[in-house]
């Protein structure tokens, strides 16, 4: 007990302190600006392995930086992308013109007064070919026009003296072609006296001076640096030498990107999702905390606020883990809070049973019985979901992998909220008097079976569930056939366009237009008064411009609010690993609860699993809904929810199977699923509160994810017990079957089961 309370004390300590110090990092979707994925591709001259992608991820930053943009992000992912995130910046093209742009790398000869020494700006104008540029120390220099480019140098290289007179310095090797343009360059600054500014040579990156090195005096005027190859000095340290040699690289081996990925959110998307997902947890978690008080009463109340510790615990996990909370992301963390209360409803649930059944007199070890038999279903169900978080992480990208990762933290914090937090907060207050003298006020104490000793027979028409879930998956395949899949812009490639219009315009007027205009495959859609969202095959930036100017025409006055764009690889990879991913995620479930349970309760459990996501999806078929990265997120969590509510069946059969054997299977299982009910009904409702508030109130993408949701949990709880129950019980009929008669085996477990008189007497019965 003592250990416990220390644990669960530094744990919410721990997690005030980081919570108050490290704030967590937003996801442009929820603060607005633009992400550009950009993919490296093979040149002529060049391969874009991952050293090349290295130089140009370094030429990139200094573009970005050149931009003025607070905070950015810039990061390499695998060999041969470079995520680029601009907080603030609502003008994709800018960026992507400025990010997209192969490196320039130029050498300059530095110009005079009279156009052949060096000169500050003066009364003569800039002739063409000529420009004003600030050196390294930001003084003004007069560039006469290029005389080679980074497609002349083979390569450079920082190094240093052996002799130790130079220190360190920037060896260039030049091409053939280079070799000689650049004796030329150096030849004609050598013609200026030492120290004249006009014997220096600037090099141009980006429209940047990042060297003006001045020729040697022992270079002879007009002959220049011969040989293909030349150093620059200059006090260098280690890294302004590695530096410049990398800048120089990257110039000189420019390595083409290509745009594979574009999403632009505005700042008024950002704060409504913020605000309506605040909303959405406010109102959910108080109508949940409102529930469990009423079922549970004291302990209710106790878990009310072991949830708030979750809740910590969990902003405190992602700060800590530098993890960027996304729209779905978020979404994700709100309905974790509702995840979380399956643990205590669990946990309740066993110790109210314990303390009806009277196989316990205080409550105190009625509580400590709860905790323990609760913990198996606890610990499988919350791996289960684990397992589906990781495949997201491992599998999935961008926001549906956030979703993974606030997923996880949920999962990992409730467990410590119910078996840690929930249990010191609840051995408290039923060690009190007045707690033991009022057992129903601690909301464990006795109250009346509403199912009775007896229950109805469930499983005596077990095929007749199954045959019609049955009819239910040929009705979800029919949508699929039928209507198709609206698959996303993430899986399909192309761009979308949300807007924001002044008037309301009519989808079919838009299409019209938009066809008028040269994109007669533009696919359009409205939500609401106001919304209005495009969506066409990949479009080039003066493409986009065109289709925001033919919005605007029609509705006054249109504000772009989000803007995507997919590569079509990039679309084809996506879908590939959703794929991957539900395939994994089946196989992985699978194999764990064959291990874990039985083979039988496994192939049952799977089978469920993939009844409740074919349904799910013909369900999207029919309603027409996009199918994109959001619903993936929601539907690998249907999967992780399915499993969860099986796992809590089977492990009361488990349970009861091993106590009693001599009861036919079948009656196992249905006495198992009535005493599962209220755990099953309670924990639905807890998630329904969250997931109706965020219908409610959370815009498009939150609205389709809770639908997704909702329908997952109705489908869920029945297959869990119509689906996943009957099949478990007839696949165990025909092994039995199958090796049937064994010689002593009780009679219920020859055939089918005892018969249907074994059936009636036993029919219902609980311990």
């Amino acid at each position: 007990m003592r250990v416990r309370a220390f644990l669960a004390l530094a744990v919410v300590a721990l997690s005030l302190c980081i919570a108050a110090a490290v704030p967590v990092r937003l996801g442009l979707d929820l603060r607005g600006g633009t992400q550009i994925v950009l993919e490296t591709r093979d040149s002529p001259t060049a391969e874009a392995d991952p050293a090349a992608t290295d130089r140009t991820l370094e030429v990139l930053r200094r573009r970005v930086d050149a931009l003025g943009v607070t905070e950015p992000t810039i990061a390499r992912s695998g060999d041969h992308r470079i995520i680029v995130e601009l907080p603030g910046v609502q003008d994709p093209k800018q960026a992507a013109d400025v990010l997209g742009r192969t490196a320039q790398l130029t050498f300059h000869p530095v110009l005079g007064q009279d156009g052949s020494a060096a000169r500050t700006p003066g009364p003569l104008p800039e002739r063409p070919g000529e420009r004003t540029l600030p050196d390294e120390e930001g003084r003004p220099l007069r560039l006469g026009p290029s005389g080679l480019t980074g497609a002349d140098v083979d390569g450079a290289e920082a190094g240093i003296d052996q002799q130790g007179l130079a220190g360190w310095f920037v060896g260039v090797d030049f091409k053939d072609a280079g070799a000689g343009r650049w004796a030329e360059l150096t030849g004609a600054a050598a013609c200026a006296p030492a120290g004249d500014p006009a014997r220096r040579v600037a090099i141009v990156l980006d429209d940047k001076i990042i060297s003006s090195p001045q020729v040697d005096p022992s270079v002879r005027c007009r002959s220049g640096i011969t040989g293909g190859s030349t150093r620059i000095t200059g006090s260098f340290s280690t890294e302004e030498a590695r530096e410049l040699a990398l800048l120089i690289n990257g110039g000189a081996l420019p390595v083409p990107v290509e745009t594979v990925e574009q999403r632009t959110v505005g700042p008024t998307l950002g704060a409504e999702a913020i605000r309506a997902s605040a909303w959405a947890a406010a109102i959910g978690t108080a109508l949940t905390s409102l529930f469990l008080i009423a079922v549970y009463r004291l302990m209710g109340a106790l878990a009310v606020l072991a949830l708030a510790c979750y809740g910590l615990i969990s902003y405190a996990a992602l700060a800590a883990l530098g993890a960027t909370l996304t729209l779905p992301g978020l979404a994700g963390f709100v309905l974790a809070i509702g995840m979380a209360v399956d643990a205590n409803v669990l946990v309740f649930e066993r110790a109210r049973e314990e303390y009806t059944g009277r196989r316990h007199k205080s409550l105190r070890s009625a509580l400590t019985a709860g905790f323990r038999n609760a913990f198996s279903a606890i610990a499988d169900s919350n791996i289960t979901t684990l397992i589906a978080a990781g495949l997201l992480f491992l599998l999935a990208s961008g926001p549906v992998r956030g979703f993974g990762v606030t997923l996880g933290i949920g999962v990992l914090a409730s467990m410590i909220s119910a078996l840690v937090i929930t249990r010191v907060l609840a051995e408290a207050a039923v060690a009190r008097r007045a707690v033991r003298r009022r057992p129903r006020l601690a909301g464990t104490g006795r109250v009346r079976d509403r199912l009775g000793r007896r229950g109805p027979d469930l499983m005596r028409h077990r095929r007749r569930w199954l045959a019609l879930s049955a009819g239910a998956l040929v009705l979800a395949a029919s949508g699929i056939a039928v209507r198709g899949l609206d698959f996303g812009v993430e899986f399909t490639g192309g761009r979308l366009i949300e807007y924001s219009t002044a008037a309301p315009v009519p989808a079919d007027r838009a299409r019209d237009a938009l066809a008028d205009a040269g994109f007669p495959r533009a696919v359009v859609q409205t939500s609401g008064d106001s919304a209005l969202t495009v969506r066409t095959d990949r479009l080039t930036n003066a493409e986009e411009a065109k289709v925001s100017d033919t919005i605007s025409g029609l509705a006054g006055t249109a504000e772009k609010v989000r803007d995507e764009l997919i590569g079509p690889s990039l679309g084809d990879e996506l879908r590939r690993g959703a794929v991957i991913a539900l395939g994994v995620a089946l196989a992985t479930q699978l194999l764990y609860l064959a291990v874990r349970f039985r083979w039988t309760f496994g192939t049952a459990a799977v089978a469920a699993m993939a009844h409740d996501t074919l349904i799910l999806i013909g369900v999207f078929a029919w309603l027409g809904k996009p199918v994109d990265g959001v619903f993936l997120a929601a539907l690998l969590t249907v999967i992780g929810y399915s499993v969860n509510d099986s796992v809590v069946v089977f492990d009361r059969i488990r349970e009861r199977w091993t106590r009693d054997r001599r009861t036919p299977f079948a009656e196992v299982t249905n006495t198992a699923i009535l005493q599962t009910v209220p755990r099953t009904l309670n924990t639905g409702m807890g998630a329904v509160f969250i997931l109706s508030a965020l219908a409610l109130l959370g815009g498009d993408s939150l609205t389709d994810f809770a639908l997704a949701l909702l329908i997952g949990i109705v489908v869920g709880t029945y297959s869990s017990m119509f689906t996943a129950a009957p099949l478990a019980v007839e696949l165990h009929a025909r092994g039995h079957r199958a090796t049937a008669p064994l010689a002593g085996a009780p009679a219920g477990e020859r055939g089918r089961d005892a018969g249907p008189r074994a059936r009636q007497d036993r029919a219902g019965s609980a311990s």
